[in-house]
Parts: C-alpha cells; sequence; structure tokens
C-alpha cells in the first residue's frame, strides 16, 4: 500500500510550495501510524517547467523520524538527481521495532 500525499493540492508547472534560500525543512505529521519504507519525490521537468530550467530542484534531503518526543531516527539520506525522471523514489531504512515497539506508538 502506497501512502501518497501533495504538500499543496495544484501540482501544475509553476505553483509550487517554494522555500527560501538554499535549504529547508518539511515537517509531516500523519494521523495514523504507518510502516515507511520509501519516500518519492516529484518534481517538474525541464520540458514543462516556465523557466526552461530545473535549478530549484532538492538536492540533498534526508528523512528523519520523530515518534512522540522520543530521539530523532534517521531514516535515510538521498540525492535527487534532476537528470533523471522527474518522479523519483528513494528506500529508507525500515525498522520494525524502535525500543519494542512500532515507530510514532506510544
Amino acid at each position: 500500500i502506497a501512502l501518497t500525499f501533495w504538500l499543496q493540492p495544484d501540482v501544475s508547472p509553476g505553483n509550487c510550495w517554494p522555500l527560501q534560500g538554499h535549504q529547508g525543512q518539511v515537517f509531516i505529521r500523519l494521523p495514523a501510524r504507518v510502516h515507511l519504507t520509501g519516500v518519492t519525490v516529484q518534481y517538474i521537468s525541464k520540458e514543462v517547467s516556465p523557466s526552461g530550467t530545473v535549478i530549484s530542484a532538492p538536492q540533498r534531503c534526508c528523512c528523519l523520524l520523530d515518534a512522540d518526543g522520543e530521539e530523532e531516527t534517521l531514516l535515510g539520506t538521498f540525492m535527487y538527481n534532476v537528470a533523471n525522471e522527474a518522479i523519483q523514489t528513494f528506500p529508507l531504512k525500515v525498522r520494525s521495532t524502535h525500543r519494542g515497539k512500532m515507530p510514532g506508538s506510544k
């Protein structure tokens, strides 16, 4: 089962969720416990970009788990490559338990 969500409902070219500067953070709170296996990043392709470039595409990314006040756990780091497909999926380190519990459980 894939959990899919958009940070913004309109994903048409030129209508993005901008960040200022060269780095930023996105915090996503999920409504229920999930078993994360990967992260998919989609960025506009150069061919349909209003500017004709993709220089603002995300590059180095990491995924952290912050489960109810416990210490953050690094699930994975990845590099989005603008030379590849616009949609790229990156596997995460799957952790079946966290101190005897599923990550995110109380």
